[in-house]
């Protein structure tokens, strides 16, 4: 394979109880092996709760929007063209803190893992972080 081309209009979103998710590049659509990149969209007031991805590293950039990112127990508030990294085996969290909108985010993950390029595991029912954000 020499690459290949994702158009939006061609893009399926998965609808989540915080936003939609949607793969830009995983291995199943691209067959990528060292990277994932998704495009979410977290609704208002919603988000994506306290997680890590053990064996991979994250950026997270935001498009548009205003975002509560947590990085362990520090949080702050990022904006259009704002960034996060996270190393693997990292607890974090985003949450949309905006106007109304939802807040659009680009994540790029690597190295890829499993067909979907994504492994996730949910600590949001664990102390300490049960207790950190009152929504």
């Amino acid at each position: 394979m020499t690459g290949k081309f994702t158009f939006m209009n061609d893009v399926e979103f998965a609808p989540l109880d915080w936003g939609k998710v949607g793969a830009l590049c995983n291995p199943s659509s691209t067959g990528a092996k060292n990277l994932t990149v998704l495009d979410g969209r977290l609704y208002p007031g919603k988000g994506h709760d306290f997680h890590k991805h053990a064996n991979q590293e994250e950026v997270i950039i935001v498009i548009s929007g205003k975002l509560e990112q947590w990085i362990d127990q520090e949080k702050r508030i990022l904006g259009p063209g704002d960034s996060v990294f996270i190393p693997p085996n990292t607890v974090h969290a985003s949450f949309n803190v905006g106007d109304g909108e939802p807040t659009e985010i680009l994540a790029v993950f690597g190295p890829s893992v499993g067909d979907n390029g994504l492994e996730m595991i949910d600590v949001s029912g664990e102390a300490p972080w049960n207790g950190l954000r009152v929504s």
